[in-house]
């Protein structure tokens, strides 16, 4: 069976309706998540065990879109890749951005930056990478300026082709729908115990790992720990930029070439996704 890819904004419920897919089909999760990948940010990514490509590395650890590309490539067969982190989905369908190592001392410049300066630099440099790169995304808009900065050529022209075929499926809500479901996701995991998760992992290294700092949440409640926001204050800036991170998630995906929407119901259980999902499946 090619490869399918069940993308969309978070709070979608992707992974419930992957989980149902694949006992339809006997199929492996193949997890598209940048957060996902590291060990103890379980919670707040709203991690399900048992996918692959989830706790790979620690808090510690760099991991990037290649390493990514890596270790899912060997996976892709008879699999459901599942996840809203467009760049990973790009990387395995359509190629990986080659360039040069990480340059240390211009990357500790860039991430002291805010996102609009980044942005603006970028577009001075590169207005074609510019063009199509999120301009709140930091990661990606410092990676753009440091390749450019070491070679003088825009990101966009390392690209390497890589082909795998799948039909891509676009999961997504009514918007009110999607937000009641976002609010409603952010006051379950705090009960859950979130604040308690990431006070751990501020102690095992979190705040140095910029990567996994840009996790929606972490850093409202690091911010709460270190005594700059009020906890309620935490939660509602969480849910508001979750919601902007909906958004973002949706624009990068309707970019996307070749991808068929699906909208679901406010009422409709995940196995009911599923199986219109299974569809639009070719066998």
């Amino acid at each position: 069976m090619p490869t399918s890819f069940l993308v969309g904004p978070t709070a979608t419920g992707k992974s419930a309706v992957a989980l149902e897919l694949a006992g339809m089909i006997d199929a492996e999760i193949v997890s598209a998540d940048s957060m996902q990948v590291y060990r103890g940010m379980d919670i707040g990514t709203a991690k399900i065990k048992g996918q692959h490509l989830v706790d790979v590395c620690d808090i510690t650890e760099h991991f990037d879109v290649k390493r990514y590309v890596e270790l899912a490539t060997p996976l892709l067969n008879n699999a459901i890749v599942v996840g809203g982190t467009g760049l990973y989905v790009r990387a395995l369908r359509q190629g990986l951005f080659e360039g040069p190592g990480r340059n240390v001392k211009l990357r500790a410049r860039l991430e002291a930056m805010p996102a609009t300066e980044l942005f603006a630099e970028l577009r001075q440099l590169d207005p074609k990478a510019a063009g199509d790169i999120d301009r709140h995304n930091t990661r990606r808009l410092v990676r753009a300026i440091e390749v450019f900065q070491a070679t003088g050529k825009s990101i966009r022209d390392f690209q390497t082709q890589q082909s795998t075929t799948g039909i891509v499926i676009g999961l997504n809500r009514e918007r009110g729908d999607l937000r009641d479901r976002i609010d409603r996701r952010i006051d379950e995991q705090m009960a859950a115990g979130w604040l308690e998760e990431v006070r751990a992992l501020l102690a095992r290294g979190l705040a140095q790992n910029a990567t996994a700092m840009q996790a929606a949440g972490y850093r409202e409640l690091a911010a709460h720990l270190a005594g700059t926001l009020s906890l309620p204050e935490a939660v509602a800036l969480i849910k508001t930029r979750t919601r902007q991170l909906a958004k973002r998630q949706l624009t990068w995906f309707r970019r996307e070439p070749n991808l068929s929407w699906l909208e679901i119901p406010r009422d409709e259980l995940p196995g009911q996704t599923a199986r219109r999902v299974l569809d639009l499946i070719p066998t």
